[in-house]
């Protein structure tokens, strides 16, 4: 780092913007909140009037402000020629959500760039802040949107199929609406060359109980879950009399449905027994409201499922696996499985340097941190899978994620920017080779 700035001006710098940061997380609340929690629909107001608060506020601190053509915002602290270093996350939500979720990273790469600043601190090469748009894939059914548009690495066929759940419009006509470029998209405009960039640093709430449980702030993350999603599966079987149908000649859908949730739980459990890794979710799970009634069999139910694992090879030995138990449930009970489209998110990778780095670093700064896995997606994912050195910092928070009752603290968040800070000054011009 520079000579003539010390880590402890960098640091002192950084507590001085403290109130800083706590101010954007109450302007972002006041802005975005739908009366009960915070709604940020992806490509939707809420996360437009979050991607202006932060570009004007980046405006304000003297740093650097573009965009892309999938309306992603890049908010930069000019540096020598090394390659960039990004930081960033989300700033949509799904709906009812809170407000830490995602936009906790932003923030955090703000207040690192605003401190850096004010230290005089010049980095070996440009230090960008990156809010990204649309992670949330409760919106449009695909992960990571706008950081695979910046990557140039949107799945084929999402601008035009992917359509979001609350308007039924189109990706291309919702990034169209914000500003954005679909026609570029469509050609492969990219923001980021993948192989320009130095490393890719993403700090999070955790959206589980660990570190809450464990009396600890900061997790310093080891990997990411891939996953596999079907967003809209339907069982198809036959409507009929409750008393009148015996049970062998039942269709039945809703205990075709229930044998399916059964078998994955039971799946689920064998593997965790034998140390593998493994997460499923029906998220969606609902009857034809025109056809049910109590006294029918119903013929129709329809679902999503979203699994997850660690293991690349086992993820894709789970879609096998999955497809099996539809086929048997659906010959025991006399049913039809249509699992619908599939979306893929591959494991993310965490690069071991950064990582090894980052506890290193906690260690120094006496900040107690647990090295953990992310059961969770995020955009880290796409960037590792891109072939980016990628690294995440988690930050303890009561009450799980997406929900209106995150509780993340701000003395929390302020330890794991610092951790974050600290790498951006120690270690990036020795993990980068300068």
């Amino acid at each position: 780092m520079n000579d003539a700035h010390s880590w402890d001006a960098i640091d002192a710098a950084l507590a001085k913007r403290r109130c800083f940061a706590a101010d954007l997380f109450a302007r972002l609340a006041e802005g975005s909140s739908d009366g009960q929690g915070i709604t940020r629909a992806s490509y939707g107001d809420g996360e437009a009037f979050a991607h202006e608060l932060m570009a004007q506020t980046a405006q304000n601190q003297g740093l650097g402000v573009e965009s892309d053509a999938a309306c992603n915002t890049y908010m930069i602290l000019p540096g020598g020629g090394a390659p960039r270093i990004v930081i960033g996350s989300h700033l949509d939500s799904v709906q009812n959500g809170g407000n830490f979720d995602g936009a906790a990273g932003v923030v955090a790469g703000l207040t690192a760039l605003a401190a850096l600043k004010d230290a005089g601190f010049e980095p070996p090469g440009d230090l960008c802040v990156m809010a990204i748009r649309a992670e949330e894939s409760a919106w449009f059914g695909v992960s990571y949107i706008g950081s695979r548009a910046a990557l140039g690495l949107l799945p084929d066929g999402a601008l035009d199929n992917a359509r979001r759940t609350d308007t039924q419009r189109s990706l291309a006509d919702h990034i169209a609406d914000a500003g954005g470029d679909p026609a570029a998209l469509r050609a492969g405009a990219r923001h980021f060359d993948p192989a320009t960039l130095g490393a890719y640093l993403e700090l999070h709430i955790e959206q589980g109980p660990v570190l809450d449980t464990k009396g600890i702030a900061v997790g310093v993350v080891t990997g990411i879950r891939g996953n596999f999603r079907y967003p809209d599966a339907r069982i198809t079987g036959e409507y009929s009399h409750c008393g009148g149908v015996p049970r062998d000649y039942r269709r039945d859908a809703v205990v075709a449905a229930a044998d399916f949730i059964h078998a994955l739980d039971l799946l689920w459990s064998q593997i965790e027994a034998k140390g593998g890794d493994m997460a499923f979710t029906i998220g969606k799970l609902f009857t034809d409201t025109d056809q049910h009634a109590m006294t029918k069999i119903s013929g129709c139910v329809r679902f999503s499922l979203d699994v997850r694992t660690l293991d690349p090879d086992f993820l894709a030995e789970l879609e096998i696996i999955v497809k099996r138990h539809a086929a048997r449930i659906a010959e025991t009970r006399g049913v039809t499985f249509d699992l619908g489209q599939i979306t893929r998110a591959a494991v993310g990778k965490i690069d071991p340097g950064i990582e090894d780095a980052l506890a290193d670093g906690a260690g120094q700064l006496a900040i107690p941190v647990l090295r953990m896995a992310s059961g969770a997606a995020h955009d880290a994912a796409a960037f590792a899978a891109a072939g980016v050195p990628t690294a995440m910092i988690f930050v303890r928070n009561a009450h799980g994620s997406h929900n209106p009752h995150e509780a993340m603290e701000i003395d929390d968040f302020m330890q794991a920017t610092r951790l974050m800070t600290w790498w951006l000054t120690q270690k990036s011009g020795a993990f980068l080779d300068l």
